[in-house]
């Protein structure tokens, strides 16, 4: 059995996520906690008990989200987990790709709250709100968005931000360009073309500002190569140097979160189980759908813990 674990993105946050693991085990209170004096403030309030639109501003969301990721890993590492002999690869959705950095040791936790933080108010402050959009298209392939996008860019910045498998692809950009595009997909056959409820035009190139930010940010933190490779957003393939890894990031800011084709990427390599780490079941649910030789499993609560520490250490 080849393992990868992989984590979260954004829209997977609720409140109250995490809670039961910082009751029941140390090792989680001591991930929020870090990650409350890193920020200098309690997110873990906000995490805990809302309320519900604080908590989803992005530049809570990020690092919410990766607190509770981390807290699962510490308490799987307090129970005997060795991510570097268990665990082939780590990949995160968007977001999670920062996540999936802290686990593997690439950046400490509180360099990676810090850098979420500045990463989700650099997004937030890159396009002022109501300039651009995003939408989900469903039921066209990656080639007729992709055409569909280009057509839509006459009207602005239009672009596929997320590749999500089963069908599901995400356009990103200017509000005009994407409202064209979601009209043009529907006309071209797409079962629904959803406009988002989200704060800003993310994995597009109106992105450009918040990436010069991130470029800025992790220049001017400590890293180490991860312990495992990191299946790269950006590139659907592993890469295991910090320096290569940081330019990525860059990128993932402005560019397509290939999802998609990371499961794919897994199946094709030998991967059989991936182990979803953190808030929600969202990417055991894609997985599912792009490749059912893929089991995917979540594990966000003590019972989950118990018993992937079962499945993993035996």
């Amino acid at each position: 059995m080849t393992i990868a674990f992989t984590f979260p993105g954004q829209g997977s946050q609720t409140v109250g996520m995490g809670k039961d693991l910082a009751d029941n085990f140390a090792e989680a209170r001591a991930v929020f906690d870090e990650v409350d004096d890193a920020l200098g403030e309690k997110l873990s309030d906000i995490i805990f008990n809302g309320p519900e639109d604080k908590l989803t501003l992005t530049a809570n969301a990020q690092p919410a989200l990766m607190a509770v990721s981390v807290a699962v890993m510490r308490v799987l590492s307090a129970r005997g987990l060795d991510l570097k002999s268990k665990v082939s690869y780590v990949a995160g959705h968007s977001l999670g790709e920062y996540s999936a950095l802290c686990a593997a040791g690439t950046f400490s936790l509180a360099d990676t709250a810090r850098l979420l933080r500045i990463r989700g108010n650099a997004m937030q402050a890159a396009v002022p709100v109501g300039v651009g959009a995003m939408a989900a298209i469903i039921g066209l392939e990656h080639a007729d968005v992709a055409q569909i996008c280009e057509e839509a860019s006459a009207a602005g910045a239009c672009q596929i931000a997320n590749d999500n498998g089963g069908g599901q692809l995400v356009i990103s950009g200017e509000k005009t360009a994407v409202e064209k595009a979601a009209a043009l997909a529907t006309d071209k056959g797409a079962k629904r073309a959803i406009m988002l409820p989200v704060s800003a035009p993310f994995h597009s190139s109106l992105m450009a500002p918040a990436a010069e930010a991130m470029r800025a940010a992790l220049a001017g933190v400590q890293k180490q190569n991860p312990v495992v490779p990191l299946i790269a957003n950006v590139r659907a393939a592993p890469v295991n140097d910090a320096g290569e890894i940081a330019n990525l990031l860059v990128e993932q800011v402005t560019g397509q979160v290939r999802w998609r084709e990371t499961v794919e990427w897994f199946a094709a390599n030998g991967v059989t189980t991936l182990y979803e780490i953190g808030a929600g079941k969202v990417l055991t649910g894609l997985a599912r759908r792009i490749d059912k030789s893929v089991t995917g499993i979540a594990v966000n609560t003590p019972a989950d813990i118990d018993a992937a520490v079962a499945g993993l250490l035996g």
